[in-house]
């Protein structure tokens, strides 16, 4: 079973090679973290190069959390943080890693659920996997050479999440009178407005639909929406549709 320790859940997307998960596996346990969630691997799961290469650390791999896309993977966590090399043209608050944990320890201190998000070895995330985060963690490398290793990436997190706990003051929790939302209740709005927007004619012209969906998906990311405004926010577009349609 994972420890009771508090902490983020680090999410492997896409990840391509067996061999790049079971590092990671051994650079997270290195700092106490074991947390997994390994999201549509391409050679499959479990997977045997995986096991080999993790070591000591291949209970990280048997109880890790397997997941058929990004939005059931995050589906239970109130902040997210997607790690990348290269500025992206989405527009959300930008960390670097030191300043990510700090923030990360802070809201796991508050109660809140996070996950950190690592993309694919060869190109890592794709656009449409970085608007579902509410925050990038930019890793300062040398831009003529701005690819880290899968591992390499993990490691530097853990490391940055390991001195962040030790450096953060004792909080005291108080009960809250609203809850964040979680990742899936946030995919439900976001796919309740796209229908509707669809239906509406609002994805026009054709050729900007991609991008005009993935710029509202970011808007939904960016907002710490609580729970109580998102059924809000659902019961303001019932309420306008059925005034649309009343004759």
């Amino acid at each position: 079973m994972p420890s009771d320790t508090p902490q983020p859940a680090f999410v492997l997307i896409r990840p391509q090679m067996g061999e790049n998960i079971g590092a990671a596996a051994r650079a997270m346990w290195n700092f106490g973290l074991d947390r997994m969630r390994v999201v549509a691997p391409r050679d499959g799961w479990p997977n045997p190069a995986a096991v080999a290469m993790a070591s000591g650390a291949g209970r990280l791999l048997d109880e890790a959390v397997l997941a058929g896309d990004l939005a059931e993977g995050i589906a239970d966590r109130t902040h997210v943080y997607a790690t990348t090399a290269r500025p992206r043209e989405l527009t959300k608050p930008v960390f670097t890693p030191e300043a990510a944990m700090r923030d990360a320890a802070a809201r796991i201190g508050r109660g809140e659920r996070v996950a950190v998000l690592f993309g694919p070895e060869r190109a890592g995330m794709e656009n449409a996997d970085i608007a579902r985060a509410n925050a990038i963690v930019s890793v300062p490398v040398n831009p003529a050479f701005p690819s880290l290793n899968l591992a390499q990436c993990v490691l530097l997190m853990g490391y940055e999440w390991q001195r962040a706990v030790d450096e953060a003051p004792e909080v005291t929790l108080h009960g809250q009178r609203t809850e964040l939302a979680e990742g899936a209740e946030i995919e439900a709005l976001a796919r309740h407005y796209e229908d509707r927007l669809e239906r509406a004619g609002f994805f026009f012209p054709e050729t900007k639909a991609v991008s005009m969906r993935l710029n509202l998906r970011n808007l939904w990311s960016r907002m710490p929406l609580t729970r109580a405004d998102v059924q809000m926010l659902h019961g303001v577009l019932r309420q306008l549709v059925r005034r649309r349609d009343e004759p």
